[in-house]
């Protein structure tokens, strides 16, 4: 069963109303066999994602017929997507945390960051999405156009807006519309988070319903439909430049070095650098290896010194005040309070 198949069933299951129920099915991305698990409880559809590079969940829920909600989280570096739909669909993502790369129309690349607001009509969804910080979060609502536009026209007596004339608003020629930094929608998505579950349902339509409103009365700026675009030779050359950057963290690269060995400009490796990895290669490069430093830290004994040598600090007084300045606390710090929290955690189950 691909993915597609797992989609329709899907909808299937929640128009039959079968409580529960688990499939399995493979999908192949290139050389790599991603593995898909669905399950149904109740209200609750959840897939879980599982390849080579990592796992990942969606968890679907149906607020009103035609409607659905969909919590995603991905800790892999990519993932193959099957799902592809006709053109009355539109889709609403939200961006949490974490980057996600999408080949589009023209050979070209385009990224969600956190905060943003992607509209798309699902047309060239399926392919590979790939998440260049290997973390993805956010919400998604997805309205199936032919079947929800009846249940929420009705709603308060009259609902005043239709989905249909978003679509036809935000979408056109299968390129997304993204607004960078919404912060107008974030109070709607953010609280998808925090609500219980006894009053989900009828908070997650309240939601919608003001999201379609917000949509509704949003001005469409054509800044919106101007995505930063990244040709496929680009992003292939910031690749290679970012596998040299962490295949050894003693060394580091200088721009112009690193451009000519992956055969760019200085100017363009910047730029599409920041695009694929959201921040400079040197700022990426420091984040990268304390979030490496951290790892280690919690992994064993192993003196900060040593990890300080083995992240490319020569100094380990240098060390301390870069790992502070990016998570808050000295590294000896780090190590108890994240030990502390383990111990905790294990006398608490």
């Amino acid at each position: 069963m691909d993915e597609s198949a797992l989609l329709s069933e899907l909808k299937s299951l929640y128009h039959s109303g079968v409580p529960a129920v688990a499939r399995r099915g493979v999908s192949s991305a290139g050389s790599r066999d991603t593995s898909f698990e669905l399950s149904v409880e109740g209200d609750v559809c959840l897939i879980r994602i599982l390849n080579e590079t990592g796992r990942g969940t969606i968890r679907f829920v149906m607020v009103v017929p035609g409607v659905y909600l969909s919590f995603n989280e991905f800790n892999m570096a990519q993932c193959f997507s099957g799902f592809s739909f006709d053109g009355n669909h539109i889709s609403v993502n939200h961006c949490r945390a974490g980057r996600i790369e999408q080949a589009v129309p023209g050979g070209t690349y385009s990224y969600t960051a956190r905060g943003d607001l992607r509209i798309s009509d699902f047309v060239g969804h399926a392919g590979t999405y790939v998440f260049p910080t290997g973390h993805y979060s956010g919400v998604a609502v997805d309205f199936d156009i032919d079947v929800c536009e009846g249940p929420i026209r009705h709603m308060l007596g009259g609902f005043p807006v239709s989905v249909r004339a978003l679509r036809k608003k935000f979408c056109h020629g299968g390129l997304p519309y993204v607004l960078h930094d919404c912060g107008a929608a974030e109070h709607v998505f953010s609280e998808f988070y925090t609500v219980g579950q006894r009053s989900f349902r009828t908070f997650a339509t309240v939601k919608i319903l003001d999201l379609l409103l917000l949509l509704d009365r949003m001005e469409v700026d054509e800044r919106g439909r101007q995505v930063e675009y990244f040709q496929r030779a680009q992003v292939e050359a910031v690749k290679r430049a970012h596998a040299l950057m962490i295949a050894d963290l003693t060394r580091t690269y200088g721009v112009e070095e690193l451009a000519r060995l992956v055969g760019l400009s200085p100017t363009a490796l910047k730029g599409c650098f920041k695009g694929v990895y959201g921040m400079p290669p040197y700022s990426y490069l420091r984040a990268y290896r304390m979030e490496r430093a951290a790892e280690m830290l919690l992994q064993g004994e192993l003196p900060v010194s040593d990890i300080a040598t083995t992240v490319g600090y020569g100094s380990p007084s240098k060390f301390t005040a870069a790992f502070k300045v990016l998570m808050g606390v000295t590294p000896s710090a780090y190590r108890r309070a994240r030990r502390e929290e383990g111990d905790a955690a294990s006398r608490a189950s």
